[in-house]
């Protein structure tokens, strides 16, 4: 049972939570998408009611939307005011080294918000941002144009059929049955649209509309300057049975196509960034592709490539699209493929009411981070529904975006997004050079160009560093390959390069800052005293005795400084027999990330760490920490260490854990807050915590789910083993 298959049937494990829905809940729409290019819609199948479906405010601004149209090239900056550099926001720190700039900022967080910054900080924390590529719905034509009303719609049904990827939604338009069904190419930006209904007779048809790019911390779309992008219409030749449009759109330095194909349509400009399609001659179906393209100008240029790593490039210069029933048809064949390749678990023999809601979040997290994660770059925390921290995606939050690929073995999801450190080797060189280190430092938020923003955090974040090291690691544990090892040792090589530079030797052993902000930033005040926090002294151990390993995979010379900060580091702070989250007072704040405990449970044993004191440390946070302060990712990191405690029970109480932070919607996206209403790490780590429980790890039980209480009825295939 271990490794072998067994006979799940996954058609109707996956299917058996499809996201159905009768009533319009804001918090939760549904997606379609690649990986490369995600489009959210609501109950009509479209995006009619983008206000119905808010991203709460953030400070003094309005609301955004759920309901995004996003791709992994789509990248704007607002041209600045001025001569804005990283340079001007630099601070020297004390070090044990002497002196050492950092890219820091006048202003810091309170309370998860931004105070004040100097233009400079504002614009290079701001650009580039990610874009909203244009909005999609359903509107009016005729006497009666204009949008459509929520209260219009009538006896909504739809349904998210996971296995076919594929949205079908029904619903009563003034009288007229409609129904729509919606999906995304699975190699290409497109979408499929397919519209029956008489309504399209009287005047029912599909709205574009096209944003400029928003500087704001949570909305991809700026509707108030009208004047500062262009959107041009222009009919191509067609084929005889299709009319073919491309709408040229440029923004500043940025620039993309849309183009638009279908049968029996017509394509008419409304306003300066609106157009209109609707059928032609009296017909009841409107059958449209719709193929969003990349012009590779300015910031939506990804020098690492844009290609979708499925076969086909996602920014091609083409403007053929196919009709939109040839979209859907792709769709309904792509995903079964999917499901029926690596890792499956299903749980529905277990008598504990709990098991349904873990399988479903199970199936659903598998569908999700394919569509948000699996790209050319590392995802943003809101995967590519919605802008968070503007679009840029946080390099710490990789591994909990990426890893489960590896666990379930579908390693050439994770494989693109990991090749894109290799297009920021010479800039994050740089960083490691200027500080007085070897190697490469990899910044913390970031655009697709890999240039840091400045912050009194995250240019401070250090356990980001070994995440390439182990990604790589576990990619080559489920496809071994010396290709593999030679594509990633430079990333690797580099990567150890730095952290064994930055390890500094003292009295006590070779050790960790100051200045630092460990993984639980609740330290971000007293960074420039931080040191040895005890996730962060376990991950580099552990990382730089990987790193060795491959090079004896490759036959290399071992480097011995490698070896002598991994054998050499100081030991994590204990207090009254648990791990400290810190080396200095106040050792541990009981807020945030408890990280401590990923130093055993997102890593394996290490020397540093003795079990029985992650016991003890694991025992004190579910006793007190506070939960309203916590993140999504926190409940898998509780149960991957109460797993390799050989506590099960605990493993499955926390990533059930009831707490707000740990909600898990009907559309299978684990909610935050208002202003952060999904958060696809939360996602991610419960994958690698469940194949973890599952699968098991080095050195285990040998036992057949050993992280599951013994009274589950686990069954399980296609996962590895974790190390």
């Amino acid at each position: 049972m271990h490794s072998q298959y067994t006979a799940i049937d996954r058609k109707s494990l996956v299917r058996r939570h499809n996201v159905e829905q009768r009533s319009l809940d804001p918090r939760s729409p549904v997606t379609v998408g690649n990986g490369e290019f995600c489009f959210t819609v609501d109950l009509t199948g479209l995006q009619s009611f983008p206000a119905a479906y808010p991203v709460g405010a953030r400070g003094e601004l309005p609301p955004g939307t759920l309901l995004g149209t996003q791709s992994q090239w789509g990248w704007h900056s607002v041209p600045p005011d001025g001569d804005y550099r990283l340079d001007d926001s630099v601070v020297l720190y004390d070090s044990p080294r002497g002196p050492v700039p950092y890219v820091d900022m006048a202003g810091g967080m309170v309370d998860g918000e931004e105070t004040w910054t100097s233009p400079s900080e504002a614009w290079l924390r701001a650009n580039p941002h990610r874009l909203d590529l244009g909005r999609i719905g359903f509107a009016l034509s005729g006497s009666n144009a204009g949008p459509l009303d929520d209260e219009d719609i009538l006896g909504p049904c739809q349904a998210l059929d996971l296995w076919t990827g594929t949205v079908t939604s029904s619903f009563t338009f003034r009288g007229h049955p409609v129904s729509v069904t919606t999906a995304c190419h699975p190699r290409r930006d497109e979408l499929g649209i397919r519209v029956e209904s008489s309504a399209l007779r009287e005047g029912l048809g599909i709205s574009f509309a096209f944003p400029y790019g928003s500087e704001a911390w949570h909305d991809a779309a700026d509707w108030s300057h009208p004047e500062a992008h262009t959107t041009a219409l222009l009919e191509l030749p067609g084929d005889g049975t299709c009319r073919r449009w491309l709408i040229h759109r440029e923004l500043d330095a940025s620039g993309y196509q849309v183009a638009v194909t279908g049968a029996g349509v017509e394509l008419i400009s409304t306003g300066p960034h609106e157009l209109l399609l609707r059928a032609a001659g009296g017909q009841d179906v409107l059958d449209v592709a719709v193929h969003f393209i990349s012009t590779g100008q300015g910031d939506c240029l990804l020098r690492g490539g844009a290609a979708h790593g499925k076969g086909e490039s996602g920014s091609g210069t083409s403007a053929t699209a196919m009709p939109g029933t040839a979209v859907v048809e792709a769709s309904r064949a792509y995903w079964p493929d999917f499901w029926k390749s690596g890792g499956a678990v299903e749980l529905a023999g277990t008598d504990d009411p709990r098991a349904a809601e873990l399988e479903r979040r199970i199936v659903l997290s598998q569908y999700l981070t394919a569509i948000n994660c699996a790209g050319s770059l590392p995802p943003q925390e809101t995967g590519l529904v919605c802008n968070s921290w503007r679009g840029r995606f946080h390099l710490e939050m990789h591994w909990w975006h990426a890893a489960h690929f590896a666990h379930w073995n579908r390693t050439t999801l994770l494989l693109p997004a990991l090749r894109w450190y290799g297009s920021i080797l010479e800039r994050a060189g740089q960083t490691a050079r200027s500080q007085g280190f070897d190697g490469v430092r990899w910044p913390k938020q970031v655009g697709p160009d890999g240039r840091e923003s400045p912050s009194t955090i995250g240019t401070f974040l250090v356990w980001q560093q070994p995440h390439p090291i182990h990604l790589a690691e576990l990619a080559y544990r489920a496809e071994p390959s010396r290709e593999l090892l030679e594509e990633f040792a430079g990333i690797v090589f580099e990567t150890a390069e730095f952290m064994a530079s930055f390890s500094h030797p003292t009295v006590r052993g070779f050790e960790l800052g100051p200045p630092l902000v460990p993984a639980q930033e609740s330290y971000e005040a007293m960074r420039g005293a931080v040191t040895n926090p005890t996730f962060e002294l376990a991950y580099w151990q552990w990382a730089l005795r990987v790193a060795s390993s491959w090079r004896s995979r490759l036959g290399l010379e071992p480097r011995e400084h490698w070896r002598a900060v991994a054998d050499g580091l100081v030991r994590p702070k204990v207090i009254d027999g648990t791990y400290a989250a810190i080396g200095v007072e106040p050792f541990t704040i009981r807020t945030d990330h408890p990280s401590m405990l990923c130093a055993l449970g997102v890593l394996p044993l290490t020397d540093l760490i003795d079990p029985e004191i992650m016991r003890a440390t694991l025992a004190g946070v579910l006793t007190d920490w506070d939960w309203d302060s916590t993140w999504g990712w926190d409940y898998p990191v509780m149960a991957m260490t109460a797993a390799r405690m050989d506590d099960p029970e605990a493993a499955v109480d926390a990533l059930l854990l009831d707490a707000a932070k740990n909600t898990v919607l009907p559309n299978g996206h684990n909610r935050q807050t208002d202003p952060l209403p999904l958060y696809l790490p939360g996602n991610g780590g419960l994958l690698a915590a469940v194949a973890l429980m599952a699968a098991g790890w080095d050195g285990g039980p040998d036992r057949h789910a050993p992280g599951f209480p013994p009274d589950w009825t686990v069954v399980w295939e296609g996962l590895v083993k974790a190390p």
